[in-house]
């Protein structure tokens, strides 16, 4: 592998055996250019390195954005939640805040590819089982601190550390973690010098690049691995907060104390929380009380396009779930859980959940979008099985009792849910609770509706929410052989050869019934004319240093 400098100063691979081969795919039709990107620049080509790969103008790099004019205030509507250690973020709207001075590793961009923020570069070895990490040099704290290696260490120790409650991040960090302690694997993160990183798996693993691009990997100082950044405001980023009150607004401005490594141009980012109700974000920004949504929903996309705002939209793996908990019986019966499945059609959630603006999805949680999703038959929507299979667990007479959030899309479609439910014989009470007090319990709850972020790779969201005892897994789902094939494809570079193993995957959350997850997102945000590189993001990412009004 070799090290190259772009035109524009910045440093990467120039190829990639690999990458190479993925390049021949693409130009032979195998591969969409988004799916090219996902792939090529995890093993470390930049963006503008990938393109030229394929044929394409660098230009074309998300990395090319806008330059906005310097100063102003932009306000953006956008719920105001509690913050807490990074690691345990589970929503991206903590995320967006706190990324005005707490900054990543790596950034997922719109088009597909993975570009450096506190990274320079990175390389992977060709089993993807050793990564160089190379630090952007010259950045500092705003304590005064240098950012070096010691820094990015120490974050993987944390991130690793899967004795911490809440931590999601160990589970994106595969092999790293020793199954025995529960910590960091002994010479698994190695500081080369002040300004490199190796990190070593005892087998290949594809996921290090998506997981430390993922908004609970926000890099805090080595010395505050653990803690509330709310309470230190120590960061590499160019904001500072300067007030903060939940669930009503949160204000971020420009650290006067602080040389940011980077460009900015806001002087005052203003997120305002209207609660869970798009008719009161609406109302909002028809009295002028916010320039740009955090996403727009349903009925209220078209609205928001008739008042002459600019629309946004991105195709994205972004769903619901609505799935029972196997803790909790009558759920741990997969009878009870697969006649849930075949009582209810998906295209109605789909209609009658998010106004149509997505596809049907087919309830394993992988993506037709997601390199190496496997088509599988139909699944069959049976309400007069359902009802016999219902009768057959002993449960036609048990009282279901669905849970969802009080909004639009998530109760809507949890709506639809409970009426097919009923329709084919069940006993459905339907409980909606306040976004106040909802996600408090978000992952505990018996039978519950749930809103999951678009991932780059299949595995990754079966990773995070579906392998045995990992923070995020809702539907309290183990199954051995799951959890060994999902290992298995981990270590897969070639998405063809992974999907050989994702149908089996695929096929075993059909089977188990673990989840009704009906349909595929299409996302939109809107914001008012004049506002520069404001685009809705896969993964509802803000970051704050890009954003301004136009020149």
């Amino acid at each position: 592998m070799r090290d190259f400098t772009h035109t524009d100063g910045s440093t990467g691979l120039t190829t990639h055996p690999v990458a190479e081969m993925y390049a021949r795919e693409h130009k032979a039709g195998q591969l969409d250019r988004r799916e090219f990107l996902v792939r090529s620049t995890a093993l470390g080509l930049s963006a503008a390195a990938a393109y030229s790969l394929i044929g394409a103008d660098a230009a074309l790099a998300d990395g090319h954005r806008s330059v906005p004019a310097a100063g102003g205030t932009l306000r953006i509507q956008q719920e105001v939640r509690a913050l807490k250690d990074p690691r345990t973020y589970d929503w991206s709207q903590m995320a967006n805040i706190t990324r005005g001075f707490l900054e990543y590793l790596i950034q997922y961009n719109e088009d597909g590819s993975f570009e450096g923020v506190l990274l320079d570069s990175w390389e992977a070895n060709e089993d993807a089982t050793v990564y160089t990490l190379n630090l952007r040099q010259g950045v500092m704290w705003n304590n005064g601190d240098a950012f070096t290696a010691e820094d990015v260490a120490a974050n993987f120790v944390g991130w690793c550390d899967s004795t911490v409650e809440g931590n999601s991040m160990s589970t994106r960090m595969g092999g790293l973690v020793d199954p025995d302690t529960g910590v960091a694997r002994e010479g698994a993160i190695e500081v080369v010098d002040d300004y490199t990183v190796r990190v070593t798996y005892p087998e290949p693993d594809i996921t290090l690049v998506p997981g430390i691009a993922d908004y609970p990997s926000a890099v805090q100082h080595r010395d505050l691995i653990g803690t509330n950044p709310a309470d230190h405001g120590v960061g590499t980023g160019a904001y500072q907060i300067a007030d903060y009150e939940v669930g009503v607004s949160a204000r971020l401005v420009r650290n006067p104390d602080h040389t940011y490594w980077g460009d900015t141009y806001l002087d005052e980012i203003v997120f305002v929380d209207l609660g869970q109700d798009p008719a009161a974000w609406f109302a909002g920004a028809e009295a002028g009380e916010f320039d740009m949504t955090y996403e727009t929903v349903g009925e209220f996309v078209d609205l928001f396009a008739a008042i002459g705002w600019e629309q946004s939209e991105v195709t994205t793996a972004a769903t619901v779930v609505i799935r029972p908990n196997q803790n909790a019986a009558p759920y741990d019966d997969v009878r009870v859980r697969r006649a849930i499945h075949m009582a209810v059609d998906n295209q109605v959630c789909l209609d009658l959940g998010i106004n149509g603006q997505g596809v049907t999805a087919e309830n394993h949680h992988v993506c037709p979008i997601h390199p190496e999703y496997a088509e599988l038959p139909p699944q069959t929507f049976d309400p007069a099985g359902a009802q016999a299979l219902l009768e057959e667990s002993g449960h036609a007479d048990f009282e279901f009792e669905l849970i969802s959030i009080d909004d639009d899309y998530r109760k809507n479609t949890t709506d639809a849910v409970a009426a097919q439910l009923r329709d084919a014989g069940f006993n459905v009470t339907r409980t909606i609770i306040p976004g106040s007090t909802f996600w408090n319990d978000w992952t505990s709850y018996p039978f519950s509706s749930t809103n999951w972020n678009h991932r780059e790779l299949g595995v990754q969201i079966l990773n995070l929410a579906y392998r045995t005892g990992v923070p995020w897994n809702e539907s309290g789902f183990s199954n051995a052989e799951f959890d060994e094939l999902l290992s298995q494809a981990n270590g897969i570079q070639d998405a063809d050869a992974r999907r050989e193993v994702m149908v089996r995957l695929q096929q075993i959350m059909q089977e188990e019934g673990v989840t009704i997850q009906p349909y595929w997102r299409s996302l939109f945000r809107h914001y008012s004319p004049g506002i520069v590189n404001a685009g809705m993001h896969p993964k509802f990412e803000i970051n704050v240093h890009y954003l301004g009004f136009s020149a």
